[in-house]
């Protein structure tokens, strides 16, 4: 009975973590494509996703605990398979992560285009900060 409890409960880990896996797919697609109202969507699932990963971790533990080593064997692939996509979950999260960032410094700089910001910072002969006036758009009021 409680090998068939593992079964079923290590396949609901697997099934929550490719869930949680195609969620952060969506989510790098909403950050390239600059979707706010996509991301805030998205969030609230990621964290039910994770809400139910780590409950279904507790659950799992204490079946482990019960089990015998012998009967653990024929559930090694599974367990491995969930290892797998949980690594692959993070490797997602830390992309989703540098393409935020990224997105983030795009705008910024696009903004400082817009505004005039110096472009570039250089060093005059006395040794101070010689800042290149690129303004684009003078006297801009939004």
């Amino acid at each position: 009975m409680a090998d068939s409890a593992l079964s079923v409960a290590l396949g609901q880990q697997l099934s929550s973590l490719q869930d949680l896996l195609q969620l952060l797919e969506d989510e790098l697609s909403a950050i390239a494509g600059r979707s706010g109202d996509e991301l805030k969507e998205l969030t609230p699932k990621k964290e039910q996703a994770l809400v139910q990963i780590q409950q279904q971790d507790q659950h799992i533990a204490q079946l482990l605990k019960a089990q015998e080593q012998e009967v653990l064997a024929p559930h090694q692939e599974m367990i491995e398979h969930a290892q797998t996509l949980l690594l692959k979950c993070k490797q997602q999260n830390q992309v989703n992560a540098q393409a935020a960032h990224n997105a983030q410094l795009t705008v910024k700089q696009l903004k400082d285009i817009l505004i005039g910001a110096p472009s570039s910072l250089t060093y005059a002969a006395d040794g101070g900060i010689d800042r290149s006036e690129n303004k684009i758009v003078k006297n801009l009021k939004a």
